[in-house]
């Protein structure tokens, strides 16, 4: 296998966020064929076709980290039924503008956590329509809903539970192993 360029995105942008700590524990447990960065979105101002011809600096260097990536690992949270806005906005900036789109082609899984027990399974759906319309190639086995309970996951991503740890260290496996067959179909971003 090689190595390749992982940019994951967490959904939510709260500090202490449940999917911040599943993101750490699926860098924690990634191969080390995956080389994985987190690709921040907090900065972004609320995208409008009016930027499409002079992008303002935060989303010019968006794009660029965007662009440097191999594939996204997306890890979010659900907000009334669907995903949160700032995420939805950042793929709305990597799409723009027209013919730009930075996620086609490019390996996707998708992942989320709550504490509720169908674990983001909505968020995670929405999210696939989505990526789906960004011509994103989306690992569909093994989906992934994580009902979160306290101290499930510590703030450096530690897996306390065995059961839970061997389950996203496959997720995680099974996603290093799609990005490695959607690379032998297409080829590789230079």
């Amino acid at each position: 296998m090689s190595n390749y360029r992982v940019g994951y995105f967490v959904g939510s942008l709260a500090k202490g966020s449940i999917n911040r700590k599943l993101a750490r524990a699926l860098v924690r447990l990634a191969p080390s064929d995956l080389i994985m960065t987190e690709i921040g979105f907090a900065d972004l101002p609320l995208y409008s076709y009016d930027y499409d011809a002079d992008f303002p600096p935060t989303a010019r260097a968006y794009k660029e980290t965007l662009a440097a990536q191999e594939a996204f690992v997306f890890v979010t949270p659900e907000y009334n039924r669907s995903i949160p806005g700032g995420l939805k906005n950042a793929l709305d900036w990597g799409t723009r503008p027209w013919g730009q789109n930075a996620f086609a082609r490019k390996p996707s899984g998708v992942i989320g956590t709550s504490p509720g027990a169908i674990g983001t399974a909505l968020a995670q759906q929405s999210l696939r329509g989505v990526l789906a319309f960004c011509n994103s190639p989306m690992m569909n086995v093994m989906e992934a809903y994580i009902q979160f309970k306290p101290g499930l996951i510590a703030d450096d991503g530690e897996v306390t539970n065995p059961d839970t740890e061997k389950f996203l260290k496959s997720w995680i496996d099974e996603f290093a192993l799609f990005v490695e067959r959607v690379y032998t179909a297409l080829p590789r971003p230079t």
